[in-house]
């Protein structure tokens, strides 16, 4: 089921399934989401839970006991209800089934609130444990903006400018899953990052940890138009476009968890930034997106 969500002339459109808002315009009804044209990327906005990137041969242990689940988790791909909604904003929920518990196996309630603001939009997302054990999840989101925005312009027309300046390298992946030892130079006493194909065709995702910024803008060079991505609460922050597609759209995003490293355990709790919630505990993440 679709959604829309109206406030001062912008629209959004929200889908149940996933909890996924997939269309963000302005007054002027520029778009601003990626479409999901799946001759470059079917996908638009997912949110990931429970866990983020790839597990070492798709499983993870808890307990002493395997579980297998897929790339990014299984949330992206789970009807939610509709719990609550105003003309600008909605709240979906999704509870923890036979299905769920047979790849991760915890009871949980997964709320996501998708609110319009004067000039963008703020997910929030709060994980609930509501069993008698703890609670370990990680969290991310995989947002994609059109990039370009406008007819005329190129990829390379934009660049990513954070408001510190900023020294930090970008983990790699290889074969799926984090070589930390081999974290290659990116960002260097710099706060501006020109985006390049050439960064995803040769890694695949920019991935950076340790940031002092909390928030990042992607802004076309030519026009001044695009967006601010707010992330305070996420230790990670990566950046991805399809590799060897040359696709218009760049994916900014937040993460509270990563992919599996070559030298980690086995265990879900042992993952890097997982977050455990105490029985009846609850953890609220947020991002917000503004246009510039």
């Amino acid at each position: 089921m679709e959604l829309e969500l109206r406030r001062g002339g912008r629209t959004a459109r929200v889908e149940t399934l996933g909890a996924e808002l997939v269309s963000y315009r302005d007054a002027d009804g520029l778009e601003y989401i990626w479409e999901g044209d799946p001759a470059y990327w079917a996908g638009r906005n997912p949110l990931l839970f429970p866990v983020v990137g790839n597990l070492r041969d798709g499983k993870v242990s808890v307990r002493g006991r395997e579980y297998a689940m897929e790339r990014h988790g299984f949330a992206r791909r789970r009807e939610f209800a509709l719990a609550e909604r105003g003309e600008d904003w909605a709240r979906l929920v999704l509870t923890d089934s036979p299905e769920t518990r047979a790849v991760y196996p915890f009871p949980f309630r997964l709320t996501v609130e998708q609110r319009l603001t004067d000039n963008g939009f703020v997910t929030a997302v709060t994980v609930a444990n509501t069993g008698a054990e703890d609670l370990p999840f990680c969290l991310g989101a995989h947002t994609g903006f059109r990039c370009p925005l406008e007819a005329g312009e190129r990829f390379e027309d934009y660049a990513l400018v954070f408001p510190e300046r900023e020294t930090c390298p970008t983990l790699l992946l290889r074969d799926g899953l984090l070589d930390r030892p081999a974290a290659r130079p990116c960002l260097e006493q710099t706060d501006t990052l020109p985006l390049d194909y050439r960064w995803f065709d040769e890694l695949d995702t920019v991935i950076l940890e340790g940031l002092r910024s909390r928030s990042v803008s992607l802004r076309s060079r030519k026009s001044g138009r695009g967006v601010r991505v707010s992330f305070d609460g996420f230790p990670m922050l990566a950046l991805w476009t399809m590799p060897g597609k040359r696709a218009p759209y760049l994916c900014i995003e937040p993460w509270h968890g990563c992919a599996a490293s070559w030298d980690e355990g086995p265990e879900f709790a042992g993952k890097a930034h997982c977050i455990t919630l105490s029985p009846g505990g609850a953890r609220t993440l947020a991002y917000q997106v503004e246009t510039l």
